[in-house]
């Protein structure tokens, strides 16, 4: 498959690119089907740690499914497929490895704020060289809780984060700053639009406040370079707690 330079260069400068229509309405619409049928068919039997709910109480309120992958064949085609995995490689510039396929979720006037994040705070990577496909499968907007990333913000290094008391997003930068609103974009989509975005970029998502859910399939990759130590990763974020301690950041 090929792609346009310009859509490099722009993953490049920014930390991440629209790529609108890559997938039609109508493919967009199979998978939501089969994330219904994922819901009603495969969850009730699954671990415990598939789902994260806005309500435990409430089945309704999902906020996000994960290793959909493990679970069910039609997701673990969808992520292995070369339509995805050859825009992750071309975008990261190496082989990459399919990491987790999730769904995200904003049930309508209920879904939650997502925290500002870096998504390589998580992958704790060396070096940290990760891309999330993140598929649209609503019209989203400003009302119903669209990403929002702040331009450049890969290039800076990782930023302080800490607890954030939100299920299923538990860290978030401690010093997220007017200087970051100021340079941040607020990315609409319609169904099928892609957004792919560095693992190192900021991004947030403000709650649905409108009656409409806002939906996506987030299609995750780590780039063949990179490696991660699981002890060295856990001393490394001890030791950026102590030193964000340290200076106060937390």
């Amino acid at each position: 498959m090929e792609f346009n330079d310009h859509l490099k260069e722009d993953f490049d400068r920014d930390g991440f690119v629209l790529v609108e229509g890559y997938l039609s309405a109508g493919e967009a619409a199979e998978i939501n089907t089969h994330i219904q049928r994922f819901i009603d068919e495969v969850l009730p039997s699954a671990p415990d740690t598939t789902a994260f709910y806005e309500d435990r109480d409430d089945p309704a309120s999902i906020k996000r499914l994960q290793n959909m992958a493990d679970l069910d064949p039609y997701f673990g085609e969808l992520f292995q497929s070369n339509r995805f995995t050859s825009l992750a490689s071309f975008l990261l510039a190496d082989d990459v490895v399919p990491k987790n396929p999730q769904w995200f979720n904003k049930p309508a006037r209920v879904g939650a704020v997502t925290p500002p994040h870096q998504d390589g705070f998580y992958f704790m990577l060396e070096p940290n060289e990760a891309i999330t496909l993140w598929i649209a499968l609503d019209d989203i907007d400003e009302e119903n809780g669209c990403m929002r990333y702040v331009r450049g913000s890969h290039r800076r290094g990782m930023r302080p984060h800490r607890s954030s008391n939100v299920l299923g997003f538990s860290q978030g930068l401690s010093d997220f700053s007017d200087e970051d609103l100021e340079r941040e974009v607020a990315m609409r989509a319609r169904p099928g639009d892609l957004f792919a975005h560095h693992s190192m970029i900021i991004h947030r998502a403000d709650a649905n406040q409108s009656d409409r859910r806002r939906a996506a399939l987030g299609l995750v990759y780590f780039a063949a370079r990179a490696r991660k130590d699981e002890e060295k990763a856990e001393r490394y974020r001890q030791e950026l707690f102590s030193r964000w301690e340290r200076e106060g950041k937390i």
